[in-house]
């Protein structure tokens, strides 16, 4: 991914896969990136600050602090999953964006629910209350109402709880973009990604 002064054109998704509408994602006011600690957000914490983006990355543990500087990001401390809208407000206030790719990592449903729907939502409503420009979801690829998941495999919490919070952001007052990548790997990144089923191992991120 090129990271300029504008990252996410409207009809221009730079990923298979990716929805964006309103308009566009800049760089010229802050970018908060919620999980901050992931592969994903270190990623996207150096893509952007080496783009001239001035980052700040949630995290939970403070002993995360320094991977988080040594991506360029200014790393804040806070637990997305026990903050209610008003403590998001106050970590997303002045953000031009907020990119969410935070995740309980599986293994307790509860918490899936906890943190990969209900705080996601909550996010996206203190991001709208403080008027963010745009709210990017990392998402994966199916993810919906539709996901096909049975209820006995462990993935359905997480499915079920993807495809609520896309939800609630597509229905939102936000300019919002959902990316939807396939598996996620090490690897580095090819110069085009496969669209249509028959391309879904084209679609590893």
């Amino acid at each position: 991914l090129e990271f300029r002064r504008v990252l996410f054109r409207s009809g221009e998704p730079p990923l298979a896969n990716a929805e964006a509408y309103n308009g566009e994602m800049t760089i010229d006011k802050p970018v908060t990136i919620i999980g901050g600690h992931g592969k994903v957000g270190l990623r996207a914490a150096k893509i952007l600050s080496e783009a001239g983006a001035e980052v700040y990355s949630v995290i939970r543990n403070p002993d995360h602090a320094d991977d988080v500087r040594a991506a360029g990001a200014n790393p804040v401390v806070a637990d997305v999953e026990t903050l209610d809208v008003d403590g998001l407000r106050e970590l997303v206030r002045g953000s031009g964006s907020v990119v969410w790719t935070a995740g309980a990592g599986g293994g307790n449903p509860d918490r899936t629910f906890a943190v990969d729907r209900d705080a996601a939502i909550r996010s996206m409503d203190a991001s709208a209350a403080e008027e963010v420009g745009r709210y990017v979801m990392v998402s994966y690829d199916g993810a919906g109402p539709d996901h096909g998941v049975p209820e006995d495999d462990s993935f359905f919490p997480y499915a079920e709880a993807k495809g609520a919070a896309d939800a609630h952001l597509r229905d939102s007052d936000l300019g919002w973009t959902i990316l939807g990548p396939g598996a996620l790997t090490d690897d580095p990144g090819g110069e085009t990604i496969g669209v249509g089923d028959d391309k879904r191992e084209d679609r590893s991120t």
